[in-house]
């Protein structure tokens, strides 16, 4: 006495078997995901001649990876699945089979025969667009990676022995940091390498600029946009930094500058562990871990109510000082050693050693733009004189005068070299009577932010 069940297999049997010309294979399975019937073209795809060996096997067992098992513990069809098998590409079908009371009693997948010319077209555009996929998402885990950790900072100087200790220490803990020092200091090296030594160091690495932000588009750089928040606004929603690093690193660079407007976004999200993007009022949860950065006096900014106090307990579980390289006593040979190994490799040119008498020079330098600016004259050396060596008289060529020296110099005739010094002398007073702040200092100095941030970069000031 054959079933309902039996009954509705042998019609989808025979239904397939009308269709065999257009089909390159075909599976029945019960309702445990058990063999029921192949094909005879899906017998030749398997590479299998004997269907009763297979009747009864679990699918899984006959075709690794096979969906149907899928198909009937949800009852969802698949109507359209282009998968590769072998060198070939099929365009699959997977249907529930259902009795007359509407309950589950198994499935039904086919495959249309490549021949069928939209198919493969079709196929061979889902293959670009799967290589595009993986190699988009190598470039952007390599983007998001570690690039360094507390061995790639140089120091000998007992100051940064203990820099060190304390970003090794802070790698092991998942409270928040707040690193403070002086532009040019290496904070982004040191904030990666916290993230180098903690337990979310394979998890993404994010980093942004607070003050290179336009103060309009912060909000969403910070917490994602949603499909057509404002006109202009795209349909698919635009992931924000926090979304980018759940279960990473959020690196906040110049913390210090973000709007007080925003601050009280940011405290929220930290408290709630979610972020809401702009035009949306679904906030979905998120898990990061945050390092923030500035060369500004935040306690100070707290009293003057321009910080938000709240919000500078939350940022300063463990604060780290990174030292000044004026303050960093035997470390600028070092550097300067190394910088001088990196721009010969980057140049493709022998590396010149440092005279004793050049790197007395640079040590006589107070560095206002500290390790940057010192990489920056190192490469300007390479750049603008010849030899084997490094000589005082390249590095005088560069750095401005020490005060003492600049007291006693007869007048230079270089207006150029003249208007550079007093120029940089200007940028870092503005700079220092800021606290760091590049748009207050561009507004003492009467420059856009923008002009300021090209002067800086050109002086290798940070």
């Amino acid at each position: 006495m054959t079933t309902i069940a039996d009954e509705r297999f042998a019609a989808a049997r025979a239904l397939l078997g009308m269709v065999e010309g257009m089909i390159d294979g075909a599976t029945l399975v019960d309702r445990e995901s058990r063999v029921v019937w192949f094909s005879e073209g899906q017998l030749a795809l398997l590479g299998k001649t004997d269907l009763a060996e297979l009747v009864g096997q679990e699918i899984e067992r006959v075709i690794p990876h096979s969906r149907m098992r899928e198909v009937v513990e949800t009852g969802h069809p698949h109507p359209l699945d282009i998968i590769q098998y072998g060198d070939r590409w099929l365009l699959v079908t997977r249907l529930p089979l259902r009795d007359e009371t509407g309950a589950i009693i198994g499935a039904i997948a086919f495959a249309l025969k490549d021949s069928i010319p939209y198919l493969r077209p079709i196929a061979e555009r889902l293959h670009q667009m799967q290589s595009r996929l993986s190699r988009m998402e190598q470039a952007f885990s390599a983007k998001r990676a570690v690039r360094f950790t507390a061995e790639h900072i140089l120091g000998a100087s007992p100051a940064m022995r203990q820099l060190a200790r304390l970003l090794r220490r802070a790698g092991e803990v998942g409270s928040a940091v707040l690193l403070l020092g002086e532009t040019g200091t290496g904070k982004e090296m040191a904030a990666h390498a916290i993230h180098a030594a903690s337990k979310r160091m394979s998890r993404p690495f994010v980093a942004i600029n607070v003050a290179a932000v336009p103060e309009n588009l912060l909000e969403a750089e910070f917490f994602g946009v949603a499909p057509g928040a404002f006109t202009g606004a795209a349909r698919q929603p635009r992931p924000g930094k926090f979304q980018i690093a759940h279960e990473g690193t959020l690196f906040l660079d110049e913390i210090g500058d973000m709007p007080l407007a925003l601050q009280a976004k940011l405290l929220r999200t930290l408290q709630d562990g979610e972020v809401e993007p702009v035009g949306s009022n679904q906030p979905s949860r998120v898990d990061v871990r945050i390092i923030a950065a500035t060369s500004r006096p935040l306690a100070d900014m707290v009293r003057a109510g321009t910080f938000r106090q709240d919000l500078y307990y939350r940022l300063n579980v463990l604060p780290i000082h990174l030292p000044p390289l004026r303050e960093r006593a035997g470390d600028v040979e070092l550097l300067a050693t190394r910088f001088s190994e990196q721009t010969a490799a980057a140049f493709g040119v022998a590396v010149r050693p440092l005279t004793a008498a050049a790197v007395a020079r640079l040590e006589r330098h107070d560095w206002p733009g500290n390790v940057r600016e010192l990489a920056n004259v190192i490469e300007q050396i390479y750049v603008r004189s010849d030899g084997a060596r490094i000589e005082a008289s390249h590095v005088a060529d560069v750095l401005p005068a020490p005060p003492e020296a600049a007291a006693e110099a007869a007048p230079d005739l270089d207006l150029a070299a003249a208007v550079a010094r007093l120029e940089r002398s200007m940028m870092a007073e503005a700079l220092a009577q800021a606290g760091g702040n590049k748009r207050e200092a561009a507004a003492r100095l009467g420059l856009s932010r923008s002009s300021l941030y090209a002067k800086i970069r050109q002086y290798g000031m940070g």
